[in-house]
């Protein structure tokens, strides 16, 4: 399974709470209906943090991450993203289970 994690920090003119609100419900909606999603985690950090939150994104492979965010809704969700964002650093990883 591929896993995309994708570091945020929101503009400077949004509070915590905004970005907060907007993320985890506006923004949320959207990117639950990607195409070929598995599952998506949203981990909001504390304010005042280098970043204000880090997302989680699990797809079949690299290619089905692509070809989501190639649709006209994965554009929209990539748009939402930069439009409430200074700044996003999106990381592919493979994940290592400990415990």
């Amino acid at each position: 399974m591929f896993k995309a994690i994708i570091l945020l920090k929101r503009r400077e003119d949004m509070t915590h709470d905004e970005f907060k609100q907007w993320w985890l419900v506006d923004h949320s909606s959207l990117a639950a209906q990607l195409p070929g999603v598995r599952k998506i985690v949203f981990n909001l950090a504390e304010d005042g943090g280098a970043f204000d939150g880090v997302s989680e994104l699990w797809f079949d492979s690299q290619a089905d991450f692509e070809a989501a965010y190639a649709t006209d809704l994965g554009k929209s969700v990539a748009a939402d993203s930069m439009a409430h964002l200074a700044d996003r650093q999106r990381m592919f990883v493979t994940e290592n289970s400990i415990v």
